[in-house]
């Protein structure tokens, strides 16, 4: 099959890639003079493993083409993976689709615009001529991307019209073999529940984070209470880990998204209470470091372990580590970050300053170090050779701000340690 993606986000690549090693001919919509599909991507997208080299292969093979939008607007089936802010973009493709097509066309919206939107969408085409605009939930994570589009569990599509529902199926046949169920409902039912599982996840989170906080005050090691909590079936342990918060655009805005909705049409404050306390979240390392030196860091030399929102990810999009680094650097304490693949957006954001430092080597971070703040849980963090460590380090502080580490072992150690509610 024939298929236009429209967008530049992470979801379009991710879909556009994997579409084309199914066999389908793919074209990425390019209106500029860039010719291959590398110049079009963001640093944060070419560092999705796995995809850079799907992509220049399946554009090797022809399967992944560019196409201008004069071209592409002529094609039957289109995928707009967009910017939650691009709404009005989407827009303008459905209404130059409009114009120049006459028979059936099927436009597949992966976009988080809001509830209503694909409707919106869809009322500039004309259904009875099989025009339809459909919904499909995105659930990709950023460094499982891949695996998540080829091993879905489950779906959620909005889409009403038959002709539509049938070729969806079609498309997205490679990928539902091992699928355990199609979610059917009302392009306006699926763009809901996806903001609902989204907004459940930050629940999750904000509260296991409240209870750290609390159980901080209380002197009870948060970890043993969320061994009760995941071992009650009704609870699980998806998304039950405190740390110093969540970031990342797309889960944001989509909360955001969820937030507002809830505050125009309930007045509820729940969900903008999560996203305040999330950013107060993010302040905790520096926090207990400000405490343990007695407000006074000045000229102290500070290892950060893991820049990332995420592990898997290079994207810095809302991560702890971008408050704490300006937070050390307003109080004159010199930071040497690690992060197996944000390194080269550290650069790009606080490049050249004085008291930022980047190191390839986790170690070399340590070096004289008055303290190491962990950040992100990247595997390589989790069981390092602790001699070394101590060996680096000036003072043998840890602060734990997504409580990896066995703090019992660290304290036998030598180490100072301070977690998450722990």
């Amino acid at each position: 099959m024939k298929i236009v993606i429209w967008g530049q986000e992470l979801t379009a690549w991710v879909t556009a890639a994997a579409f084309a090693q199914a066999g389908n001919t793919v074209y990425i919509v390019n209106d500029s003079t860039l010719e291959k599909p590398i110049d079009l991507m963001g640093s944060n997208i070419k560092n999705e493993p796995g995809l850079l080299d799907l992509v220049n292969s399946e554009f090797a093979a022809g399967r992944l083409q560019m196409m201008q939008s004069g071209s592409a607007i002529l094609m039957q089936n289109h995928i707009i993976s967009m910017n939650p802010a691009e709404y009005e973009l989407a827009q303008s493709v459905v209404m130059r689709i409009a114009k120049k097509c006459d028979g059936p066309v099927l436009v597949l919206n992966q976009s988080h615009f809001g509830v209503g939107y694909t409707d919106k969408l869809q009322t500039l085409l004309d259904i009875e001529k099989d025009q339809v605009v459909a919904y499909l939930a995105e659930s990709l994570s950023e460094g499982t991307a891949l695996q998540s589009i080829r091993q879905q569990k489950s779906i959620t599509l909005g889409c009403t019209n038959d002709w539509g529902l049938m070729t969806i199926r079609a498309l997205l046949r490679p990928f539902t073999q091992n699928m355990e169920q199609m979610l059917l409902m009302t392009p306006q039912e699926a763009e809901f529940a996806k903001l609902a599982v989204t907004g459940m996840l930050a629940l999750r989170i904000g509260y296991v984070n409240e209870l750290a906080n609390l159980a901080e005050q209380l002197h009870v090691d948060i970890d043993v209470v969320r061994q009760s909590m995941i071992a009650d079936p009704r609870i699980g342990h998806h998304f039950l880990s405190p740390g110093c918060g969540f970031g990342g655009h797309t889960f944001s805005q989509t909360i955001k998204g969820l937030a507002n909705l809830l505050t125009e049409k309930r007045q509820s404050t729940l969900l903008d209470t999560v996203l305040k306390e999330n950013e107060k979240q993010k302040e905790q390392p520096f926090r207990k470091l400000w405490r343990h030196y007695e407000c006074d860091i000045h000229n102290l030399n500070i290892a950060i372990w893991g820049a990332s929102f995420k592990p898997g990810s290079s994207a810095l999009d809302g991560a702890p580590s971008l408050k704490i680094i300006n937070a050390l650097i307003a109080q004159q304490a010199n930071v040497r970050i690690h992060d197996p693949e944000a390194l080269e957006n550290i650069a790009k954001r606080f490049g050249g300053h004085p008291q930022v430092h980047t190191c390839a080597d986790k170690y070399e971070a340590l070096e004289n170090a008055d303290a190491l703040l962990l950040l992100t849980e990247w595997p390589e963090y989790w069981s390092p050779d602790y001699e070394n460590v101590l060996a680096q380090m000036k003072h043998p502080l840890i602060i734990d701000g997504r409580n990896i580490f066995d703090r019992e072992l660290l304290e036998s150690l030598g180490f100072t340690y301070y977690g998450i509610g722990r």
